[in-house]
């Protein structure tokens, strides 16, 4: 995954140190094949836009990092774009939580606050349009390929349709 050039400045300055970032999860709904689903309507039968991940492998929605001043739903709609040359519009956001500290082979630590956001598919195929990913694809809500709880856990709050964002506490 290319580093963002705000985070290559700031590790010149701080080297290693544990940073903090904010990032977005984009968990992308779309009627399934001849359904009559929307993203904003809790039960629909509806497929789930997924990425695989070109640095582990993972399938997982799309994620990416909020550049400094961007709107966390525009960042969302643009990392969709980015990486699966998909449009998406936002529809809610469903869960807001810090993730365990990252730290990468060369020795970066980072902590992630990630705002889990819940958008309808506008149009476009899937595509891993930027490299970060080898496959961009739709699948059915209740056939998910095999993906971490944490992924699992960021697309069942984005389908619960709970009035308000889930936080930790």
């Amino acid at each position: 995954m290319p580093t963002p050039d705000f985070v290559l400045s700031l590790r010149e300055k701080i080297g290693h140190e544990q940073l903090w970032l904010t990032g977005v999860t984009a968990v992308v709904l779309r009627a399934a094949s001849g359904q009559d689903a929307r993203a904003d309507v809790p039960g629909s039968v509806a497929d789930v836009l997924l990425v695989r991940r070109s640095d582990n492998g993972a399938w997982t929605p799309v994620t990416g990092i909020i550049d400094p001043g961007e709107e966390p739903a525009v960042a969302g709609a643009r990392e969709v774009l980015e990486e699966a040359d998909v449009v998406a519009e936002p529809v809610s956001l469903a869960w807001v939580h810090t993730l365990p500290e990252v730290v990468y082979d060369n020795g970066d630590r980072t902590l992630y606050l990630d705002l889990c956001f819940l958008f309808r598919y506008v149009s476009g195929e899937p595509f891993p349009a930027d490299g970060e990913n080898t496959e961009a694809a739709w699948f059915p809500l209740d056939a998910l390929p095999v993906m971490s709880t944490e992924m699992r856990a960021r697309i069942d709050a984005a389908v619960a349709g709970e009035a308000a964002a889930r936080f930790e506490f």
